[in-house]
């Protein structure tokens, strides 16, 4: 390929550089009649064609010039190449060399289209050597030539010789094969000249005769003209039809062998004086009625056709549904005894057989069978597969996996699956997830809040998945609301005149205080219990009431907790039991429940091993096998080779996973620009004995002083328990502590951002003290969290470079110092902003939020506030929120006002406080 502008300018700016030459080339005349040329002499870039196939590919995006339609050209060769239809042969020079082969009736339309369609400027070719008259090829041959050149280079891959078992049609460069001109001649010829063969297959005699007889008549068809039909007999003559070619009769004789030789039984046609017609035993039409025969056929370029008037191929579906004694309400779902039918239904030309009937078509043993008052063709291996389809019955959760993907087996086996009576009518309940209810839940006694319009649909979809028996995952993104919708539907549950008893929520230690701040807060007056630490009590609990406990403690009291009879089962953050084999996971099956419901903002972070946990937790045998699972469903759906499976897989789980982002529409105009959340933490246990002994030695040394030395031990003591709040390595100053499982707050903060992460978020995280934030960062990074850290020191230029860092997401983290970052910074790529510790005073702590909530911010922000349970810290958030305004002005100094109190007061503020005391 020739490469050149007019104007004389570089033709290809991405080209291989290979330098230019002069070279003499042919063109159309300019506004001349058909045929007249000109010759021009031009500064171009010669490529082979293998080099410049990516180059055209890339020029046809533009949509003009030359380049354009032999991009388009490419185009054609690479889909012709994909569908295999390549084809050996041999040049007049003897080397091996690939065209494109056959081409079916389709195939050649396309050609002369893109032929027809040839500008005059992307006709140019090279001035030949020889002293002829330069003259243009027509268009449809210069096409030729070059899909052929495209197609040549298309199977000379690496690993071709290998694929190949030799170097001939595999080498990079052409080979010489002597002595092949016959073979190559009767296995390429006539595959492109345009005529093609079909069998026709016709009954012969009376149709009520018994033996009637198939015969398949051999017809040929122009290539270029579809519809133009004869028998293939008529090719023989010497004057074949008009459309056909004189050597319509040797190409179409060539194909009849390529056709023999991919089946067999057309030999006979080969040695028949004139071929046409072939009488076919049952044995050869039961090969024309499989795949293997036709397609084989149909590679070798015939076409089988078979008559309208005959009825063929046996299908298959079953259908699912209650048997007679269970035709009225369904059963629970989730009830070992409870059984289906599971029925095979068979039809032919969409009339259904009966058992009887297909016993008829096994006992003939033959394809062409008389039912029926008419003629079938059916193929005996069919018959055989239908007879060992077997009515069975099912378990209704294996029933309701048939009916929502809506096919059993694979391959062969694969068969359509349809649902009947209250089957079908739960299938579609399920599946019409925008079908409002008949009448609209009502607001949820006892719930001191207003929902949001998708809460109240979040309360509405887990009523009616638990009231069907079934479980469920509510995979909202952070900062939605889940713990509020999972209240309001225990509050509805608890309504209901057949209350099913209390709701176990199961959920990691940092959150434990959270959620009975959030009962608290949402549902005043109902009873909440921690089953933690060593308030461990389980009796009497009432009915409509809450039992919050930790994934740790439910390893160790399982026994205990699967002896209760609970209405409900929820597991918050449920990502924790993704790993169906760990211990944790298996302690949570061992509970039983009315009803599961599995809360998580990713329900998929590596694999979809982790969505069959959390299904077959709240659904058990949902999904199936684990391994059943993972071959059917989720290998195709994860290579992303299988579209079909991941459809398959997406039907069967959307029923029973609801999912919903910040983004969606609908969603994002409800929430609001700001929403600060305080997450309450229990301390553990080294920073339990660390506040409580720090609190004793600083009231016993304050209560002897006074002025400004009882001051100062005031500020002391304040300092060193909020240190202590934050990690005892803090307090402790330890040069190279140990940090994780030390401290409630740091579980937490992992927590946060491990679901901000799996979301593709970005979060701020504030603390007062450098330190502090010197081992987060040190943490982090232990836990391969990419992070950048700015307090005071931090120079101007180094905190320009580390803001434009972060805005182009090159950290999902950014700690910093609460005074160096307060004020003068644009982080509006945060959706969250963390304040770890707290600086009690509001002012101080809004300018820090106010980094990425402020103009430019495009997106909802979400404020988490940490506070230790019990502690000084969980005091003044209770005085903030209750007080804000004498807040504002008792604490505008910070900790400075508090050394203000007396011992009283001060005692009051900072003894720590058990909640399970």
């Amino acid at each position: 390929m020739a490469f050149w502008r007019p104007d004389g300018s570089p033709p290809l700016a991405d080209a291989p550089d290979r330098g230019f030459t002069d070279l003499s080339v042919v063109l159309p005349a300019d506004g001349g009649e058909d045929g007249e040329v000109v010759v021009r002499r031009v500064r171009a870039l010669r490529l082979p064609v293998g080099d410049a196939v990516p180059v055209l590919t890339r020029a046809r995006a533009s949509g003009e010039g030359a380049a354009a339609y032999w991009g388009h050209a490419v185009l054609l060769a690479l889909q012709l190449a994909a569908r295999g239809r390549l084809l050996p042969g041999i040049t007049a020079g003897d080397l091996d060399a690939w065209r494109l082969g056959p081409l079916d009736a389709e195939d050649v339309d396309r050609l002369d289209e893109l032929a027809r369609a040839m500008p005059p400027h992307a006709h140019a070719v090279l001035l030949p050597a020889t002293d002829s008259a330069p003259r243009l090829p027509a268009p449809a041959e210069l096409l030729r030539e070059f899909l052929t050149a495209v197609a040549d280079g298309l199977p000379r891959s690496p690993a071709a010789a290998a694929a190949a078992g030799g170097p001939a049609f595999a080498a990079r460069a052409p080979q010489r094969l002597s002595g092949h001109r016959e073979w190559s001649d009767t296995v390429a010829a006539g595959h492109d000249a345009g005529v093609g063969l079909s069998l026709r297959v016709e009954a012969l005699g009376p149709p009520e005769d018994p033996a009637r007889r198939l015969v398949a008549v051999l017809q040929a068809h122009s290539l270029g003209d579809a519809g133009r039909v004869t028998d293939a007999a008529r090719l023989w003559d010497r004057s074949p039809p008009a459309g056909f070619g004189a050597a319509a009769g040797r190409q179409a004789l060539l194909t009849l062998r390529r056709a023999a030789a991919a089946w067999p039984p057309l030999d006979q046609l080969l040695r028949a004086p004139v071929p046409d017609t072939l009488e076919l035993s049952e044995e050869e039409t039961a090969q024309l009625l499989g795949a293997p025969a036709t397609t084989a056929l149909a590679a070798a370029g015939v076409v089988v056709h078979w008559p309208r008037s005959m009825v063929r191929g046996l299908t298959a579906h079953a259908e699912v549904g209650p048997g007679r004694r269970e035709a009225g309400a369904p059963p629970s779902l989730l009830s070992p005894d409870a059984l289906l039918r599971f029925d095979w239904r068979f039809t032919l030309d969409g009339e259904q057989l009966s058992r009887e009937e297909l016993h008829r078509l096994a006992e003939a043993g033959r394809p062409a069978v008389r039912l029926r008052e008419r003629w079938v063709l059916v193929d005996p291996d069919e018959v055989r597969r239908a007879l060992e389809r077997r009515d069975a019955e099912i378990g209704p959760l294996a029933a309701l996996r048939a009916v929502l993907t809506g096919s059993t087996g694979e391959g062969a086996e694969a068969a359509e699956v349809r649902a009947t009576g209250w089957l079908a009518a739960l299938r579609e309940r399920l599946t019409d997830r925008d079908r409002a209810p008949a009448t609209p839940l009502p607001h949820p006694p006892g719930l001191d809040a207003t929902l949001r319009g998708y809460q109240q649909e979040g309360v509405a979809w887990l009523h009616r998945m638990t009231s069907l028996g079934l479980g469920c995952v509510l995979a909202d993104d952070m900062g939605l609301g889940k713990t509020l919708t999972l209240i309001a539907l225990h509050l509805h549950r608890a309504s209901l005149p057949d209350a099913p008893g209390p709701t176990l929520v199961v959920c990691p230690t940092s959150l434990l205080a959270n959620w009975e701040r959030e009962i608290g807060r949402f549902a005043p007056g109902t009873a909440v219990r921690r089953h933690h630490g060593s308030a461990r009590d389980l009796a009497d609990l009432p009915e409509d009431g809450f039992v919050l406990t930790t994934y740790g403690t439910l390893r160790r009291d399982a026994e205990r907790l699967a002896g209760v009879r609970w209405g409900l089962v929820a597991a918050d953050e449920a990502q924790h039991v993704k790993n169906p084999r760990a211990a944790t996971a298996r302690a949570l099956r061992s509970v039983p429940g009315a009803a599961r419901v599995a809360l998580t903002g990713t329900p998929v972070e590596n694999n979809l091993t982790e969505l069959w946990a959390l299904l077959d937790w709240a659904t058990p045998g949902l999904l199936g096998p684990l391994a059943t699972f993972r071959s059917r469903w989720a290998e195709a759906a994860e290579s992303g080779e299988d579209p079909e499976a991941a459809r398959r897989l997406a039907s069967l789980v959307g029923p029973f996973l609801l999912r919903r982002r910040k983004a969606d529409p609908g969603i994002a105009t409800e929430l609001p620009p700001k929403t600060e959340t305080d997450r309450v933490v229990a301390l553990g246990p080294e920073q339990l004995a660390l506040y409580e002994a720090v609190v004793r030695e600083g009231l016993d040394a304050i209560a002897g002083a006074d002025g400004t030395a009882r001051r100062g031990l005031v500020v002391k003591l304040l300092t060193a328990l909020k240190q202590i709040c934050n990690h005892p390595a803090q307090y402790l100053k330890e040069q190279d502590p140990v940090l994780s499982g030390r401290s409630g707050k740091l579980e937490l903060l992992d927590e946060l951002l491990d679901t901000i992460r799996a979301e593709g978020g970005a979060a701020l995280v504030f603390t007062q003290y450098v330190a502090m934030a010197r081992l987060l960062e040190r943490h982090l990074a232990d836990r391969g969290t990419p992070t950048l850290l700015l307090h005071g020191g931090t120079p101007v230029r180094r905190r320009e470079e580390m803001v434009r860092t972060f805005q182009d997401g090159g950290a999902p983290v950014f700690l910093l110092s609460l005074k160096a970052a307060g004020t003068g910074l644009n982080l509006t790529r945060a959706e969250h902003v963390v304040h770890y510790d707290r600086w009690w005073n509001p002012a101080v702590e809004e300018q820090a939020t106010d980094r990425a909530y402020r103009i430019g911010q495009d997106r909802p922000v979400q404020v988490h506030r940490l506070i230790a349970e019990g502690t000084v810290e969980d005091r003044i958030a209770a005085l903030l929120r209750r007080k804000r305004r004498l807040a504002d002005a008792v604490l505008a100094g910070g900790s400075a006002a508090l050394t203000e109190l007396d011992d009283a007061e001060l005692a009051e503020l900072v003894l720590l406080r058990r909640e399970d005391a």
